[in-house]
């Protein structure tokens, strides 16, 4: 089948600390062009819009700024995102599809389905111990939050024209084929993001609030650094060169290597707490793959030590560009999701 993308559809990934916005080449994730611009604290926490109208001014003097098209794919990302995975009777008509899983859905969705906004994907009929049955993936977001950050976009003069999961992005930006087993995914900029994969099919993913922004401001908070001069010193410092060997404040450098060992551990912990619960599920397929995308991956050693910490060999994951400089000094990781809300689909 290929790789889809939508025509002139640029993809919006809105983090805490930043919003990124690609448009990519029509035959794939190439990268025609990227902005970023940087968030201040609080507007967006934990995945969730909290001001809607500085939201809207930056991404209106963004789009405005780099002349971006209006029509935007939006990515979710926050820990009150709820996936589940259905097993139904076998079914074909799309119509008694959506019913059986708007059934069961009030009993699988932790929240009220009035105050909820639900869309489901079916991956086909597929065999259980039970027999054929009708795969479906049912996710799930609070209607409160796709409110806010539909409010936010339209507020900037932009033309939401779906929104998606950060995970889902994540997925289709850096499948490969061939690649046997299952696909452990990490984002780490704003949030984590951590998601497993059988080939292109999310079956399990989890958001975890802390990632590299908390700890540039960690950093920021305790040496009385401004957040970006901290987010500066986090890559400058980075986690191979032995301290003494880097130039600098002396105490500073310190501080951000212990900054960045605290937040490498409690990442791995997370991820190694998912891994455990995605190996329990009946039928897991056992992860033999480990990327990692997102701001940290800028961050000298950061793959390196968190690979080691949760016993993967991980690799980075980037996205590639369609021109010679139409990425130009944005990092290349910070744009994995948004380059990925752009494509419509991907082949197994």
């Amino acid at each position: 089948m290929g790789i889809s993308a939508g025509k002139s559809i640029i993809g919006l990934d809105i983090s805490p600390g930043y919003v990124a916005a690609v448009e990519t080449s029509s035959g794939g994730v190439a990268v025609e062009r990227a902005a970023v611009a940087q968030l201040a604290p609080g507007v967006v926490r934990e995945g969730e819009v909290a001001d809607v109208d500085t939201l809207a001014d930056v991404l209106r003097h963004l789009f405005a700024d780099h002349k971006l098209g209006r029509r935007v794919r939006l990515g979710v990302a926050n820990q009150r995102i709820v996936m589940r995975t259905l097993d139904l009777p076998p079914l074909h008509d799309a119509k008694e599809i959506a019913s059986a899983v708007r059934f069961q859905a009030q009993e699988q969705i932790p929240m009220p389905l009035d105050q909820a906004v639900l869309e489901h994907q079916s991956l086909g009929i597929v065999q259980t111990p039970d027999g054929p049955r009708t795969r479906v993936v049912l996710v799930a977001a609070r209607r409160e939050m796709i409110d806010g950050l539909l409010a936010a976009t339209r507020n900037a003069g932009l033309r939401p024209e779906g929104i998606d999961l950060s995970a889902f992005a994540m997925i289709r930006a850096l499948y490969r084929p061939g690649r046997e087993g299952a696909t452990l995914y990490v984002s780490v900029g704003g949030m984590t993001n951590i998601a497993v994969a059988v080939g292109t099919t999310c079956v399990f993913t989890r958001v975890v609030a802390h990632g590299t922004e908390a700890m540039a401001g960690e950093l920021a908070e305790r040496r009385g650094l401004t957040l970006e001069h901290a987010r500066g010193w986090l890559t400058h410092v980075g986690v191979l060169t032995p301290t003494d060997d880097i130039d600098g404040d002396s105490e500073i450098v310190l501080e951000a290597r212990a900054v960045l060992g605290e937040g490498i551990r409690r990442i791995s912990d997370e991820v190694r707490n998912s891994l455990d619960f995605h190996g329990a599920q009946p039928g897991a397929v056992e992860v033999q793959h480990a990327i990692l995308t997102g701001p940290a991956i800028s961050i000298p050693g950061f793959t390196e030590q968190l690979g080691e910490e949760i016993q993967l060999p991980l690799e980075s994951g980037k996205v590639s560009e369609a021109n010679p400089g139409a990425i130009g000094d944005i990092d290349a990781g910070s744009l994995v999701i948004a380059a990925g809300l752009t494509i419509d689909q991907v082949a197994s």
